[in-house]
């Protein structure tokens, strides 16, 4: 697997230093760092990062909020803000673009490496989802279409059953149909936003209104057992307060 390249956009020489070296014991590329805006957008272009982690507070006419702005408008990259002591007005900005996590300097390795993973996990799942609701599947209130084959099939959203997982396709089921779709069903989740499905296995999640039982190992719902592992189990039993 090709490793993640970190691109750096920080104009103070010790923090880019310690940056890099703290990114490379953790097993990330990394750019050489940028200081400017312009020097950023050069470096985006040149070197096509996985990630960017950007100082809020750059020199110049163009501050890191800027940069931010222009990525999100022209480019399709994750990014993460480093910040400071910024003053009320400038952190105000950057909320603007809600971005997926700040750093606050000084910070320690292991947020870092946090602070990256999920940040690209997080961008992982919204395109995913995006792409499938542009594509393959419209969410229309209590409806979704799924596109099977050359056509769109419409379901209702508290008709599906459960999900299975299968490499790289779930199968969506509901009592009449088996449908299929290139999707996780973590991303699938998020696409239907409804707190009635919940994930008992790595390989399943199901519509609780459609559960008849909960067993020592399996959750049984209109006649099919899906097996249950013990802390989705917990997790289940608690969301159901039978726990």
């Amino acid at each position: 697997m090709a490793k993640i390249k970190v691109g750096i956009i920080e104009d103070d020489k010790i923090i880019a230093v310690s940056l890099k070296k703290a990114l490379s014991q953790l097993g990330y590329l990394t750019t050489e760092a940028a200081k400017s805006y312009t020097e950023g957008l050069k470096m985006v272009d040149m070197e096509l990062p996985d990630i960017l982690l950007i100082d809020v507070q750059l020199n110049g006419e163009k501050d890191g909020i800027d940069l931010a702005t222009t990525l999100q408008e022209n480019y399709n990259i994750p990014f993460i803000f480093l910040t400071g002591n910024s003053d009320a007005k400038t952190l105000g900005r950057a909320k603007k673009l809600n971005p997926p996590a700040y750093l606050v300097k000084p910070f320690r390795k292991e947020e870092l490496y946090t602070s990256i993973e999920i940040c690209l996990h997080n961008f992982s799942v919204a395109q995913e989802k995006k792409e499938f609701q542009e594509k393959d599947n419209y969410v229309i209130s209590d409806w979704i279409f799924i596109k099977q084959g050359q056509q769109f099939q419409k379901i209702k959203i508290e008709d599906i059953l459960y999900m299975e997982s299968d490499n790289v396709y779930i199968y969506v089921y509901t009592p009449d149909a088996k449908l299929i779709v290139r999707s996780t069903i973590q991303a699938y989740l998020s696409i239907l936003d409804s707190d009635k499905f919940f994930r008992v296995h790595r390989s399943f999640a199901v519509n609780i209104l459609h559960i008849k039982s909960i067993k020592a190992e399996t959750v049984e719902l209109f006649g099919k057992e899906i097996p249950i592992g013990k802390s989705y189990k917990e997790a289940l039993l608690a969301k159901l307060r039978l726990g």
